[in-house]
């Protein structure tokens, strides 16, 4: 009796093994790409069996994909318009992840530390502004010998959310920009060469004499360039940080139902202006329930185990009231 007793143990376990045994895909942001890697590592030792293959597209693609059906679940970090939620053919939820901050890069002769006005980074990507030397730019960084270099813009070639957060926050400071190319994931540039994925960004600007780019704070970092302080809603220059961009986020009060919401330009002495969440775009109903079951448990896991591992990497963990109101959302999936 002990023998059949410890076979059907066995065929239990061998069973639960056996649904649990799942290849869950997504794709989209580079933005998140470095802590998402790391998560859907760990989570996936943790679970044998349980793959997820993650594709870093862009926020665009991930869109796409999600919308479409294509993948289990997308990621973002320009929240869906209404119009792609109209249309899209499975129904999503938005969930934030993490927070981060995108950096203004540059690779200028002999210069290493440099202070960008709101005005001047818009006008810089306007092309109103072509050389290191420009007065509006010697008056902001005085003391710093600044070189008679004209300025290659580098920007994202693909649909990008790294774009929406900039554009997002270059049409809240410049009048212009807002009237011009405006924000989204995909503008029609003014000027500059385009780069897919913030990596090519960054090797762009780090190869490209005169560049400057913008990219999530970890590949500025990971790379080894230099990022610019920003002057901010109060009038502060702030360096991005995990404190600023908590600070940042801080400024919201509530947080809306479907969590689409925007921190760019927040108030705070200290807030750093161009931060964002990020999200993950998931089914309110898999198609595939054992998936389903799956993904709902990375999701708890990230909000109870992930996020003490974000700072390492740079980014800002998520506020206690939104992995609250997020727990609920995950809950209710199916």
């Amino acid at each position: 009796m002990r023998k059949t007793l410890l076979i059907a143990v066995g065929m239990s376990v061998l069973a639960l093994t056996t649904a649990q045994a799942q290849k869950l895909t997504g794709a989209g942001a580079t933005f998140p790409y470095p802590i998402y890697s790391k998560w859907f590592s760990e989570y996936s030792a943790a679970h044998p069996g349980v793959e997820i293959n993650y594709q870093s597209i862009g926020s665009g693609g991930g869109i796409r994909q999600a919308t479409s059906g294509l993948v289990d679940f997308g990621a973002t970090d320009g929240p869906m318009t209404d119009e792609q939620i109209a249309g899209s053919k499975v129904k999503l939820v938005h969930l934030p992840t993490v927070m981060g901050a995108v950096v203004p890069i540059f690779n200028v002769t002999g210069v290493h530390d440099l202070k960008f006005a709101p005005d001047v980074l818009a006008d810089i990507y306007l092309g109103k502004i072509t050389s290191w030397n420009d007065a509006r730019i010697t008056k902001d960084n005085p003391g710093v010998n600044l070189p008679n270099e004209t300025i290659n813009v580098v920007h994202r070639s693909d649909g990008s959310g790294t774009t929406y957060i900039f554009s997002d926050y270059l049409s809240k400071v410049s009048k212009d920009w807002a009237s011009g190319p405006g924000k989204g994931t995909a503008l029609n540039w003014p000027k500059g060469i385009g780069g897919k994925g913030n990596e090519n960004v960054a090797g762009l600007v780090r190869q490209l004499p005169g560049a400057i780019g913008y990219v999530e704070l970890i590949y500025a970092l990971q790379n080894k360039i230099s990022f610019g302080e920003v002057k901010n809603s109060a009038g502060n220059w702030v360096k991005a940080s995990i404190a600023g961009v908590t600070e940042a986020a801080a400024s919201v009060k509530q947080i809306p139902t479907d969590y689409r919401v925007s921190i760019t330009n927040a108030p705070g002495a200290q807030a750093y202006p161009i931060s964002s969440f990020t999200w993950l775009l998931v089914p309110v109903k898999s198609q595939d329930a054992a998936k389903g079951k799956v993904l709902k448990d990375f999701l708890n896991w990230m909000l109870n185990s992930g996020q003490s591992e974000v700072s390492n990497l740079y980014y800002a963990p998520l506020p206690k009231t939104v992995v609250d109101k997020e727990q609920s959302t995950i809950n209710n999936l199916q």
